[in-house]
This record gives C-alpha cells, structure tokens and sequence, in this order.
C-alpha cells in the first residue's frame, strides 16, 4: 500500500533540482486542464443576457476552446504527465511532447481521451457526485497514455478503474493535504498558487507510479501493459527491471 507522506517527500527530492522545468510544465499543464481557474459562468450569463450580439461570438470562441483541448490539449496533458512520470524516476524527461504528438501515438492519445471525457460528462449529467467518483476512477488514464498510447481507449479506462480499486478515497485525501499550501498561495496575491502546482504534479505521478507497481505485483496488469517490455539500451535495462526490482 502507498503512503501519502513518503509519496509527497519522494515529489520534493525529485523536483529539488528541476523545480523551474517542471514549474513550466504544470504551467501548461494547467492551462490545457483548466485546473486553477476561476469560474465566472454566472456573469457570463448574465452579460450575454445583456448584450445577445455577443452571443454568435462566445458560442464561436467555446468552439475554438473545445477544439484546441481535444486536437492539442489531449496530446500536451499526456506529454506533462509523461514528463512528471519520467522525472519521478530520476530519467530523461527530453521529447515527451515530442511523443505524444507523433503520428504513432497521436491518434490513440485523442480517442482515448476524448472517450474519458465523455465518460465523465456523462456520469457528471447523472449526479454530481458519482461524476467526482467517476474522475478518480479514470484518474491514471493520461498517465498510462504516457506509458502506452495505443494500449486502446477501453482498456486504458478499464485498467485505470482497476489501477484506482480501493484508492479513490486515499487520492482525495491526498488532494486534500495539498489544501492548506493552495492558501497559502493564494494569499500570496494568488500567484503563489502557481508554484504549488509543481509540486502537487510530482506528487500526482509518485502515485501512479506506486499503483503501477502494485498492479503489476498482483497481475492486474501487465508490463506490456504499461509498455514496459522494451529494452532500453541506453541504459541496459528495461523500466521494470531498473526501478521495481528487489
């Protein structure tokens, strides 16, 4: 079973030493998620009420949005998640955005995403509540696209319900713990939240770390998986053998 305490400890050795790349990373990571940012859906409202020549315009630029989340954004989530993954384990982290926009990844990276959003939408539509529950469950899917992006839509979302089975409620305690820092940042003039996403981001791929190694200890999934079978001849051996052995 994982720790929340030494997964957040394990989050800070990591970034001692690569805090601004990865300051840089969540940065896009966040504005490709929305993560952060505040909602001002009732004065939209009731400004578009006010001013309906305005409204061809907003319908227009929330299709622009929805447009660039799901041709760019999908890919530049799974890039950032690769590259906090990679750095977790102390490995190049170079050309993660490279990968998830080439052509070979490109499309199951898309797809798949894009079905997990349904997914959420929709369980959101039912009730709010199971939607949040629903999020957790498909939590570690950009982060398996990071490892694997043809592994196939359904099978990315089954082995992320697997992968959180029992952890959903400890992953929003982890979320919780971060609580307290996010004042913290916002009471410094708001901006300091900014700074706090490294590390909430790290922590977040110590997790999937820690539950890929627990899958693969139990057989609920596995190395191929998480395309973990390829030798790495740079540095004479594969992932599994190099991080997870005894």
């Amino acid at each position: 079973m994982w720790d929340r305490v030494e997964l957040k400890s394990l989050a800070k050795a990591s970034l001692k030493n690569n805090y601004w790349n990865a300051f840089l990373v969540s940065l896009v990571l966040m504005l490709v998620t929305g993560r952060g940012g505040s909602s001002r859906g009732e004065d939209t409202g009731e400004y578009l009420a006010r001013h309906p020549e305005y409204f061809m315009i907003f319908v227009v630029g929330a299709i622009l949005l929805l447009v660039f989340r799901i041709f760019v954004g999908y890919s530049l989530e799974v890039g950032s998640r690769r590259y906090f993954v990679k750095l977790s384990q102390y490995k190049n982290t170079k050309g993660c955005y490279g990968f998830s926009f080439d052509s070979m990844n490109y499309k199951g990276i898309i797809s798949t995403m894009f079905l997990m959003n349904v997914y959420n939408i929709l369980w959101t539509l039912l009730f709010v509540i199971p939607g949040i529950i629903k999020a957790y469950s498909y939590r570690m899917v950009p982060y398996i696209l990071g490892d694997n992006p043809n592994i196939g839509a359904n099978e990315a979302i089954t082995l992320s319900r697997k992968m959180m089975n029992g952890n959903k409620f400890e992953a929003f305690v982890l979320d919780i713990s971060f609580l307290g820092w996010y004042l913290l940042g916002l009471l410094a003039l708001v901006i300091g939240m900014l700074f706090v996403n490294p590390y909430y981001d790290a922590t977040c791929a110590q997790l999937y770390v820690a539950l890929r190694k627990i899958s693969l200890d139990n057989g609920t999934a596995t190395s191929g998986d998480f395309n973990l079978n390829d030798f790495n001849a740079q540095d004479g051996y594969n992932d599994y053998d190099r991080y997870y052995r005894d």
